[in-house]
């Protein structure tokens, strides 16, 4: 037998948990479960180094003046006639899929939101605090069991799952995101391993025999850069489903094409995950942060207002068609990205424009090709579902129907045409006010955010900062003024006191002196006056809500 202290977790050894111990966190973090994702950290960790170690050289290319393009060397891949694996019965239909963070409350109302596919995030809709992650696992257990339920006391109202449910899709972490609360031999866990191997291991099983119809687990995959990276998930998958003796290709995924140098590796990504590929999806928000990011020392590509950064765009355009074109080639999902427009309240002419705004977005997605789209909001799955019905005209997907060979010609220089449209003041208040609020909520622990009637996620606050960063490094000039004035650091802080006023009257001074946006602002600004752009917001600021137990507060 294995003894351990009280109070304190069943790690294998080479495991150190230093996140707060929980009873219920406990039938989680079990020594089999702890030891299943050490057995992946310790197989994949050389691999995933190198990966990133490739994506620092990539960028240094790019700072250089490279441009990113396809590869000569997998030129193969591109032209040949292979297929991924054909799409498991039970997500034939994928037509609405409504995403959101793993808390308790929303678990439910997204599976009975009507949507298809619900997509639970422990990624850019989360602030992964180690509370958040934990009662996240917990969550995702109780409601692939079926057992979830959610008592509101103040609305004295239960909340429970429907008989008929969406399909749950986990994405997991980003392949740069450390678990800083579990170390193994020494080091921390990849993010993206923790979350995989603890939903994977409680719950394959369960799932498969009812939800998944004999197959899954399903997942998102996000952040990714290269094929390599999907390799290495690929044989994360093999390994899993070696260990859990189910058949090869059991586990699908979808990756989201949200950086800009995955739109020339999309064959390759798929072809990697061939077995267990479910497609591709635009993960548009991120994409638009990965441009700037990626083309950050390139000052001929100053992003316009991000309101004007839409799907019209022709860079936008050009590559949601020929992920179109790519994915129903290789025979899988060809999914459209958010409309992050919800609900309005209490106007009724806003709701009214803010709907027809998704619908006609919604509408172009489906006429595209597009076999399924997002949902920010379950109050908007109705009006979504009538568009993408009649698009599907009864099939369940476009595989096979919609084609899309006009777009086999799109090239390098259609994916990285420059944006158009103008720079506004206004643009440049709402990037700081919309980055110093969500960052604020993040920091307390929220990870998704309705502000100014859009849902804000990290992707959208990431925008708003290396917006800021890329007006500010090459001194834009702005639009739509009597005088032209020149985005410089001394402009930029004095909208940042503006713009603290302005929030501070808007939440009220009581929730303002509460809420961490003093911190928040720290964070902000410094990111976006920064000689060198930081690659990820929540990376730097992840160390700040990092708690190991016991003891205080820990800064790695």
């Amino acid at each position: 037998m294995n003894s351990k202290p009280a109070g304190s977790y069943d790690a294998p050894e080479g495991v150190d948990v230093r996140g707060r111990y929980d009873d219920e966190f406990s039938e989680i973090l079990t020594r089999d479960a702890l030891d299943f994702v050490a057995r992946l950290q310790r197989e994949f960790r050389e691999q995933i180094r190198h990966s990133m170690d490739c994506r620092r050289e990539a960028q240094r290319r790019y700072d250089a003046g490279e441009l990113p393009g396809f590869d000569p060397a997998t030129r193969l891949i591109r032209e040949g006639d292979w297929v991924c694996a054909p799409v498991p019965p039970p997500i034939a239909n994928r037509m609405v899929e409504i995403t959101g963070p793993v808390e308790r409350k929303m678990v439910i109302n997204a599976l009975n939101s009507g949507a298809k596919v619900f997509m639970a995030d422990f990624e850019d809709a989360l602030s992964p605090s180690w509370e958040n992650l934990m009662r996240g696992h917990v969550n995702l257990r109780d409601a692939v069991n079926g057992t979830i339920r959610f008592e509101d006391r103040e609305r004295n109202r239960v909340y429970k799952l429907n008989h008929n449910t969406a399909k749950l899709f986990v994405r997991p972490r980003g392949w740069h995101l450390p678990e800083a609360h579990v170390l193994v031999d020494g080091g921390p866990v990849a993010g993206c391993l923790f979350d995989f191997g603890l939903y994977f291991f409680h719950n394959y099983a369960a799932f498969r025999s009812n939800q998944g119809q004999g197959y899954g687990p399903f997942f998102y995959l996000p952040k990714m850069e290269h094929s390599r990276e999907a390799r290495i998930w690929n044989d994360v998958f093999n390994r899993a489903e070696q260990w859990a003796a189910i058949p090869s290709g059991s586990i699908r995924a979808t990756v989201l094409i949200e950086t800009l140098p995955a739109a020339f590796q999309m064959n390759e990504i798929l072809y990697e995950l061939r077995p267990h590929s479910a497609g591709l999806n635009c993960g548009r928000w991120d994409y638009i942060f990965s441009y700037v990011k990626t083309l950050r020392a390139h000052p001929d590509r100053l992003l316009p207002d991000r309101v004007s950064v839409t799907m019209t765009q022709p860079f936008m355009r050009s590559y949601s068609d020929l992920l179109i074109f790519t994915c129903h080639r290789r025979g899988v999902h060809a999914m459209g990205g958010m409309a992050a427009q919800i609900p309005i309240r209490g106007d009724a002419d806003a709701h009214a424009s803010a709907v027809d705004a998704v619908r006609r977005d919604k509408l172009r997605e489906v006429q595209a090709g597009h076999d399924g789209t997002w949902a920010a909001h379950p109050g908007l799955i109705a009006d979504i579902s009538k568009v993408f019905s009649a698009g599907l005209s009864e099939r369940d997907n476009l595989i096979g129907a919609v084609a899309r060979e006009d777009a086999a010609g799109i090239g390098e220089d259609d994916l990285l045409e420059r944006p158009r449209g103008k720079r506004t003041m206004e643009g440049l208040r709402l990037n700081t006010r919309v980055g110093i609020q969500y960052m604020a909520a993040w920091l307390a622990g929220a990870g998704s955010v309705p502000l100014y009637n859009l849902m804000e996620d990290a992707a959208t606050a990431e925008i708003s900062r290396v917006q800021n960063w890329q007006w500010i490094r090459y001194g834009a000039e702005l639009d739509g003024q009597a005088v032209k004035v020149t985005v410089t650091p001394e402009l930029f802080g004095r909208v940042v006191e503006e713009e603290m006023g302005r929030i501070e009257r808007e939440v009220g001074g009581e929730k303002f002196r509460r809420g961490m946006y003093g911190e928040a602002c720290s964070v902000f600004v410094r990111q976006c006056t920064s000689p060198e752009l930081d690659d990820f917001l929540t990376l730097d600021a992840y160390n700040r809500i990092v708690v190991h137990h016991p003891g205080a507060e820990a800064r790695l």
